[in-house]
């Protein structure tokens, strides 16, 4: 498979659930106390993309491959005028699905504003999406179609109707808890997931997240109109369509810091009044909570070659529809796709592989 390292995104990956996907963090319930909940995490992200295509070409011939999402579809729109759906940038403020206003940085007030330049204080909606078709002059919004369904998973005692219990006296690696709430997503069957790549997969039939689900996946190359708009130049004033993760492998920022410390003198003296060693002047930003966000992976203890890696340490993420103000005009002048690579935190391969702050300018 060729490799690429312009992330050029090329095509539309289609993922159609063929039933239920996995919706959960993984966490496990105890015998003695079925109260909880599994961790939701849907929809899957981008490493879960590339994931399949490790497994279906290897992965050493996927590592210059750029991917970016989640984001999700109308099968049919998609299909026919490649039309999906993105984050909504969170300077919309939204109720019934329709967009009432749109707030604009006020520099010389320090504060965001609408239309009538006030400060709405009314409740709108959280977890809209926006058709990509109106990035440019946006009015509607969509709300997530998919709908959680929670799944009990018991083992049972071979000889009893009732869940395995853990024996004191057993200290061997079966002895463990036996239920686990599986919080499985159902998708109406004229949508699905869709995920940006700068390769093409084959149709077919994969394996899809936790649990075992199959997924019906396919690809469509993306127009003109689309290419255009993930090249267009960013000036001062973007939006993530995907989450971010700033900083370095342990700490995590809100925007992209130098890693190297190397040259860290040297970039103070060029500029002496740059904060933490940041890349980016941040006039405002407008986002919400961070979310959790892992993708390190550990070594086992003891663990003999060539065997799988375990997920490691956690990070939190920039959401999805942050948007950022800089301070001066044209201050980056490049699209994502022209990011350098060096702000990316680097776990084995650069984050900006799995399509990390992915923007789109305001």
């Amino acid at each position: 498979m060729a490799t690429q390292k312009d992330p050029k995104f090329q095509y539309l990956i289609l993922v159609e659930p063929l039933g239920l996907l996995y919706g959960s963090a993984g966490r496990f319930l105890s015998p003695d106390n079925l109260v909880g909940r599994s961790g939701t995490s849907f929809p899957p992200s981008a490493a879960t993309v590339s994931g399949i295509f490790a497994a279906a070409y290897g992965n050493d011939a996927i590592q210059d491959l750029f991917f970016a999402g989640p984001f999700w579809g109308k099968t049919e729109e998609v299909k026919s005028n490649l039309n999906f759906y993105v984050p909504t940038p969170l300077i919309y403020l939204v109720k019934n699905e329709k967009i009432r206003h749109k707030l604009s940085w006020n520099s010389e007030n320090q504060g965001w504003f609408d239309e009538n330049n006030k400060a709405p204080s009314d409740k709108f909606d959280g977890g809209t999406w926006l058709a990509i078709a109106n990035w440019a002059n946006p009015t509607q919004v969509e709300k997530s179609p998919w709908k959680p369904s929670l799944h009990l998973h018991p083992r049972l005692e071979e000889d009893e109707r009732r869940v395995v219990r853990k024996k004191e006296t057993d200290n061997s690696e079966d002895n463990q808890g036996s239920l686990f709430l599986e919080n499985a997503m159902q998708m109406p069957a004229d949508t699905c997931l869709v995920y940006l790549s700068t390769h093409k997969l084959e149709p077919g039939w994969y394996r899809f997240g936790g649990e075992g689900h199959l997924v019906d996946i396919s690809a469509i190359e993306l127009n003109e109109e689309h290419q255009n708009l993930f090249s267009t130049k960013i000036e001062n004033k973007f939006a993530l369509i995907t989450p971010a993760v700033w900083g370095s492998n342990r700490l995590s920022y809100r925007e992209p810091i130098r890693l190297d410390k190397k040259n860290k003198e040297k970039y103070q003296q060029e500029d002496p009044d740059s904060n933490n060693n940041f890349i980016w002047k941040v006039d405002s930003l407008y986002t919400g909570r961070p979310i959790p966000f892992r993708y390190r992976l550990g070594e086992r203890k003891n663990a003999a070659p060539n065997e799988p890696k375990l997920l490691s340490r956690g990070r939190y993420a920039v959401p999805a529809g942050t948007v950022y103000v800089l301070k001066e005009p044209h201050t980056l002048d490049k699209s994502w796709q022209e990011w350098d690579e060096s702000w990316f935190p680097q776990e084995g391969p650069s984050l900006k592989r799995w399509g990390c702050g992915l923007a789109l300018p305001l």
